[in-house]
């Protein structure tokens, strides 16, 4: 009876593996500028432009990592190379204050954007093979990328409350988000299984390309350019408009409340709809969340934008991955890792242009509107997905 007990929860504790590697690796070791940087921008001081390349040197890295990890160098070493990712993303947020030079925040931020996708990568393909009978993993695995971002934000909320402002603890921040991710290491090497379930580890054939890959390919480009501005610019808004450190605080934490319970609040929507459509659904919802924290006014425009794009990010990334999957079933990994690197192409131009177009308008607006029109094609060209894959 205790061994039939112990096999019913092992796909539960390899989900609650998942939800530790993404909180870490994705909620603190990428997602955590997005808080730090308003006290960046005004303790150090860096201009938005700059801002706007550090997130991209960040998400150059996550490029870099996701295309490496579409090669089979680490075949039967998944579980190794996704704690050694745990580890750097650790070693690198301890970096971060230790300089305040823009090029040396690049640097660190392109390997720690790197550490992130590998990470993410390979404890993906050892704990996904468990969500096809128990969806409760799937839950649990990206569920975790809001709960690293809700932890994230009360933690800096927390630092700069203890600082008496927003400027001077943004190097606290980055060391306590650092102890987190080690934290977290010790926890994921206990829990994270340590192979593929259902075959030998082996490289995978070359990916085949049909229209339906192609256009969600190009969907999940479009994708990452729409909702990375707001990702990494929300609280920056907030702090612009004057809404308050609470404001601050609540825009961010709600995002990953709201991150972390989506694909349980949409798992209905998707058993109805089927992947495809409910990508559909939430690309649309997450374009005018988008549009919406900058065109109402500061506070329901911060807790709007940020509960529709905490609400929604996680179920695009999560289903256009599984739909990435099921498209290509003899190269599911190499699937997961090129849509990945689609993204990340995206996440680099993003920030890029949000920054530039930032300081040249004096604000964030244009840009976010720039982001939800990029979203609504994302839309366009996810619909034919939908219909061809009667999904």
């Amino acid at each position: 009876m205790l061994q039939q007990t112990c096999r019913n929860h092992r796909p539960l504790l390899i989900g609650l593996s998942g939800t530790i590697v993404m909180a870490s690796a994705m909620g603190f070791g990428r997602f955590v500028y997005t808080p730090i940087l308003p006290g960046m921008m005004v303790g150090i001081p860096i201009s938005a432009a700059n801002a706007g390349l550090i997130a991209a040197g960040n998400f150059g890295g996550y490029l870099a990592g996701a295309i490496l990890s579409a090669y089979g160098w680490a075949a039967g070493r998944e579980r190794k190379v996704a704690l050694w990712g745990l580890l750097a993303s650790a070693l690198l947020l301890f970096a971060m204050a230790a300089t305040t030079s823009v090029a040396a925040f690049i640097a660190i931020r392109f390997l720690a954007g790197m550490a992130s996708a590998l990470s993410m990568v390979f404890a993906s393909s050892l704990v996904l093979p468990y969500a096809a009978e128990r969806e409760e993993v799937n839950m649990l695995h990206f569920g975790g990328v809001g709960v690293g971002i809700a932890l994230s934000s009360a933690l800096v909320f927390g630092i700069n409350m203890m600082a008496g402002d927003g400027a001077h603890g943004w190097r606290s921040e980055w060391i306590a988000s650092g102890v987190v991710v080690l934290l977290a290491l010790a926890l994921a090497a206990w829990l994270l299984p340590r192979q593929p379930t259902g075959a030998a580890s082996r490289p995978e054939p070359r990916l085949v390309w049909r229209l339906p890959l192609a256009l969600l390919t190009l969907s999940y480009t479009f994708f990452g350019f729409g909702y990375v501005i707001t990702a990494t610019f929300l609280v920056t808004i907030v702090r612009m408009a004057s809404a308050g450190p609470l404001i601050e605080f609540l825009a961010w934490f709600v995002t990953g409340i709201a991150a972390a319970a989506s694909l349980l609040v949409w798992r209905p929507a998707a058993t109805r709809m089927g992947f495809a459509w409910t990508y559909v659904v939430a690309m649309g919802l997450e374009a005018i969340g988008v549009l919406g924290s900058v065109m109402l006014p500061p506070i329901a425009g911060a807790l709007v934008g940020g509960l529709l794009l905490g609400a929604t990010f996680m179920i695009i990334t999560s289903y256009g991955l599984q739909l990435g999957r099921r498209l290509s079933p003899d190269s599911p990994r190499r699937a997961l890792a090129i849509i990945t690197a689609a993204f990340g192409t995206g996440q680099i131009i993003g920030p890029l242009v949000a920054g530039w177009v930032g300081q040249a308008s004096g604000s964030f607006t244009l840009p976010t509107v720039m982001a939800a029109v990029t979203l609504v094609v994302a839309v366009l060209l996810s619909v034919p997905v939908a219909r061809l894959t009667r999904e």
